[in-house]
């Protein structure tokens, strides 16, 4: 497995991805392609599962990038058939750097045949009905939440596989976008709140289940529609059927897809990632004007907002930090004088722009203050008068429990100081947040926030919890007090 990244990127966590297509030659390859479209979404480890007659189910999981594992033509030759399903992976339950076993898509035998699961998401009360599970006589494999899906549906007394999925399902909390197949069937299940993505495709006479669109435009697939919250999609050779087995709940669909997780290039809800990112820099820029010579994106995730913002404040746009394409998770093993050089491994401050300028750094969000710090720096180092920083989101207070690995309350900087505070920590000339409001003005919702009934799943800035994280509270985590 390659070496955990050598410094802290300060970024929550991308969750998974999964991708899934029924109806090709080579299946497997499909998947393949998918999954590297959707790399952002995990990068510490990958699987397939395929399956044709001759051979029946076979699988690959391996740590890594899709990249170095899946392009081997010896590997995919292993991978036969026209139905396959697969994951990237960043661990948000279980343990963090985890063994081979913890890799999905996960394989279950059961009576009535096979079945192999991909989850993207988080079961909020795992820890519960894996103790259940494992006192009823159940033997895990895995740290995974996701195994616990597998057990449930192994005890289930119901007729088919489906039916036993449903049944599991309904006995999970939290947060899920399933991709699954069977020896016949592609299944595609979102959870009732629908919080974590998964979209429909055809390419061809092959249906497509991805993460994101950009899984399906990699592959030359037609978007169709997204997967609705509560929604269960069983395709076959004749076609797909629909069902509803869940309990109708509001749409709860995470916010933070639309500032960070997504790639710019999708479509969420048919608007453009990258169009309401640059909406949320006009946004930020009506909010919290200031003078300025330059506005500058902290690459990658910052460039569509940084481009709002210039626009709006006529303020010129400027690639000012340059980011090293090539600095990897497999780089050297750091050296403490390697260590010392932080950030500057990654990214590069163009002098000739800075130097004596009042720059406007963009960036989508702040979570511990540590790589903004350095970035100060090095913008200071580099000749600029003035450094004012300009997030593309409110301030991170509160953990996610739904598929994001986040860091304890009491490690997230919003949670511990007040804006001023946080300027005077990070030392910068000023700093400003995006209100809630302005983030769900640059997402469509004109109105802004609803109080009373949020449109999104916005907890990570609200301590608004939509489902109740059972296992957390368990271990004594404490909500936001009601007004």
């Amino acid at each position: 497995m390659p070496p955990a990244h050598p410094f802290d990127d300060d970024k929550l966590r991308e969750e998974c991805g999964v991708f899934g297509i029924l109806g090709v030659t080579d299946a497997a390859n499909f998947v393949a392609l998918g999954l590297h479209a959707l790399q952002h979404r995990g990068q510490e480890a990958g699987g397939i599962v395929a399956y044709d007659e001759t051979n029946g189910f076979n699988s690959a999981r391996r740590f890594g990038y899709v990249r170095d594992n899946f392009t081997s033509q010896s590997l995919m030759k292993t991978l036969p058939g026209a139905l396959s399903i697969g994951h990237v992976r960043y661990s948000t339950a279980g343990s963090k750097g985890a063994a081979i076993r913890d890799v999905q898509p996960f394989f279950g035998e059961f009576a009535m045949g096979g079945a192999a699961i991909a989850h993207n998401g988080n079961i909020t009360n795992a820890e519960a009905l894996r103790r259940e599970l494992i006192e009823r006589g159940s033997i895990f494999q895995s740290s995974s939440d996701t195994e616990c899906i597998i057990h449930l549906m192994a005890r289930s007394l119901q007729r088919n596989i489906l039916e036993r999925m449903e049944d599991a399902l309904r006995r999970v909390e939290g947060a899920f976008s399933i991709v699954a197949m069977t020896r016949s069937k592609l299944i595609g299940v979102r959870d009732p709140m629908g919080m974590r993505p998964l979209v429909l495709g055809r390419v061809g006479e092959a249906w497509v289940l991805s993460s994101e669109t950009c899984g399906l435009d990699i592959i030359g697939a037609q978007y169709e529609r997204e997967i609705a919250p509560g929604e269960m999609v069983v395709i076959t050779q004749k076609g797909i059927e629909s069902h509803f087995p869940f309990r109708k709940r509001a749409s709860k669909f995470c916010i933070f897809e639309h500032v960070y997780f997504s790639r710019p290039d999708s479509i969420i809800g048919d608007r453009s990632v990258y169009e309401t990112r640059r909406q949320i820099g006009v946004e930020l820029a009506k909010e919290n004007p200031i003078e300025a010579d330059l506005v500058c994106p902290v690459p990658d995730s910052g460039t569509p907002a940084a481009i709002g913002f210039s626009q709006h404040s006529n303020i010129p746009y400027a690639m000012g930090i340059v980011r090293n394409q090539y600095m990897g998770r497999t780089f050297i093993e750091p050296t403490e004088q390697i260590r010392n050089m932080g950030v500057r491994l990654k990214l590069n401050v163009n002098r000739a722009l800075i130097k004596d300028k009042r720059v406007i750094l963009v960036d989508d969000s702040v979570v511990r203050g540590t790589t903004s710090r350095k970035i100060k720096d090095m913008v200071l180092d580099a000749g600029a008068k003035e450094v004012h920083f300009r997030i593309a989101s409110p301030p991170t207070m509160w953990p996610c429990f739904y598929g994001v690995d986040t860091p304890q309350r009491e490690k997230l900087l919003a949670a511990t100081m007040s804006e001023e505070e946080m300027r005077d920590h990070l030392g910068v000339d000023s700093l400003k947040f995006i209100s809630l409001d302005g983030l769900y003005r640059a997402v469509g919702e004109t109105e802004g926030r609803d109080v009373k009934q949020p449109q999104y799943c916005d907890a990570c800035f609200s301590g608004q919890y939509p489902i109740e994280p059972s296992d957390m509270l368990a271990k004594g985590f404490q909500l936001q007090a009601a007004e």
